[in-house]
């Protein structure tokens, strides 16, 4: 029997914290000829100057405790009309943009899905402790999911404390990124687009090339008809979009304040379950990357997450077969010379896939490990990247079994040959308690990502969908066990 020591520690879902978004209705002509966009910013720029100081002063009053810099975001979400406010002063822009803005409680409904790493700034930690970073899929009003994170310490006796987050949230500023025109012609075509369009477009592209680059590139298929192009070069603009820099300033923002909000058209319904890891690099440098799924509300899409230090991020598009589905988990370090994953490219079993780009994954998915036990038998996946250990590579699992009940398992891999299961626990380790049963998603423990801090496995997880608590583990009882289990077969 594997002791399990739950932490009274619980992040629940709350709606103090909001974030200011853009929000521009229906553009869409009235019946006596203005849009509704038109109409409103024609009623501010109508208005007196001393009532415009009088709304705008009002706005300020009602919401700049809830925002850092309050006048900086309605000058941004006023951006958004910019070609109807020519000549405008600032203080009348400011408020036009109050009236193209909505706050956004954006983890209101869910704060759950949780993976931890170890800080890079471990300085003025109690001897024996560690510091982490843990990021969370945040569930807001109409199921929007984004990234946001929390930050605490461990314990030399494993116990978990939780900084308090803070009021205030940032989306940081983005731009877009350098595209590498191998890996965005293979992801284009994998969306679906025109193998002739996406030729044509590319060889007017150089190695790297940056938005305006494409979009002058778009213009080599001026000469062909709409009805082929159309779907090519939209989604050559929304492939573009859902690649790019997010940047904060780390002297005004702390990680807790950071919210990685989805603004990409291929994830506008979310960005869900990212599964950080703290990847050492063949240099002995380390980077911080995480994989998670973008959500359009159709299409799913293989992200990447790349950072050093939880201020700049940089996000990537995966490409390639072996980069397909939900749930991609990379190991923390190159073995043989490739980086590897963790997959389940058929929505059922684990994958092993392997690459020589992190980016690029054109292997195809090797099958790991089936459903093997009652309590798994829907479906299995991994719950976050592999934790190196003296014994093999220990890798926490959830299956699905009866009543769409979610448990977490375990097993461990050979550390050179991972495609080789050295020990699979037939019972979980973790499941629902009573008090954790009910919530946005019934029955379900889910984590993304535990972290070890010597003989302790601080597990964090998800209860039903809806907050997160923590676990600890002992990591040599857990490798004795599994060490007891070889696979059957």
């Amino acid at each position: 029997m594997i002791e399990i020591r739950r932490a009274s520690t619980v992040l629940h879902p709350g709606s103090t914290r909001v974030l200011g978004r853009s929000h521009v209705p229906g553009d869409d002509p009235s019946p006596d000829g203005p849009s509704r966009v038109e109409r409103i910013v024609a009623l501010v720029l109508q208005m007196p100057e001393p009532e415009v100081e009088a709304a705008l002063a009002g706005v300020r009053r009602d919401f700049a405790t809830r925002h850092r810099d309050l006048d900086l975001m309605l000058e941004r979400n006023a951006e958004r009309v910019d070609h109807l406010l020519a000549g405008v002063s600032p203080e009348r822009r400011r408020l036009v943009g109050s009236y193209f803005t909505q706050e956004h409680a954006f983890e209101s409904a869910a704060l759950t899905n949780p993976s931890m790493v170890a800080a890079a700034d471990q300085i003025g930690v109690a001897p024996g402790g560690r510091r982490f970073a843990l990021s969370l899929r945040a569930i807001g009003e109409g199921h929007l999911s984004s990234i946001t994170f929390r930050t605490g310490t461990v314990d030399a006796q494993g116990a978990v404390e939780v900084d308090d987050p803070g009021p205030l949230v940032e989306t940081g500023e983005r731009r877009g990124a350098v595209h590498e025109r191998r890996h965005f012609a293979h992801k284009l075509l994998e969306l679906g687009a025109d193998v002739g369009c996406t030729g044509r477009v590319m060889d007017r592209l150089p190695r790297h090339f940056g938005t305006e680059d494409l979009e002058q590139a778009l213009h080599a298929l001026d000469d062909l008809p709409r009805a082929v192009t159309h779907e090519s070069e939209k989604l050559a603009r929304w492939l573009a979009a859902s690649n790019y820099l997010l940047r904060f300033d780390s002297a005004t923002t702390s990680l807790a304040e950071r919210l990685i909000w989805p603004e990409g058209p291929l994830e506008s319904r979310g960005m869900e379950d990212a599964r950080f890891v703290r990847f050492t690099e063949d240099d002995g440098s380390t980077t911080y990357y995480a994989t998670y799924t973008a959500y359009d509300g159709f299409t799913i899409l293989p992200q990447l997450i790349e950072t050093n230090d939880f201020t700049t991020f940089e996000i990537s598009t995966l490409t390639g077969r072996g980069a397909h589905n939900k749930g991609m988990a990379l190991f923390p370090r190159t073995i043989g010379g490739s980086y590897v994953a963790l997959s389940r490219p058929d929505r059922e079993n684990i994958h092993l896939v392997r690459s020589s780009d992190v980016r690029a994954w054109e292997t195809a998915a090797t099958l790991l490990r089936r459903p093997q036990q009652p309590w798994e038998g829907v479906q299995l996946g991994n719950c976050g990247s592999p934790i190196e250990t003296e014994h093999g590579w220990l890798v926490l699992t959830h299956g699905v079994g009866p009543m769409r009940t979610y448990r977490l398992g375990a097993m461990l891999l050979d550390l050179e040959d991972p495609s080789r299961i050295l020990g699979d626990l037939p019972e979980p380790i973790l499941e629902a308690d009573d008090d954790e049963r009910d919530g946005y998603v019934p029955n379900v423990v889910y984590s993304c990502g535990a972290m070890r801090h010597g003989d302790h496995l601080v597990l964090p997880y998800g209860a039903s969908d809806q907050s997160t608590r923590f676990a600890t583990l002992s990591v040599p009882q857990l490798l004795d066990a599994l060490l007891a289990c070889p696979p059957a077969g």
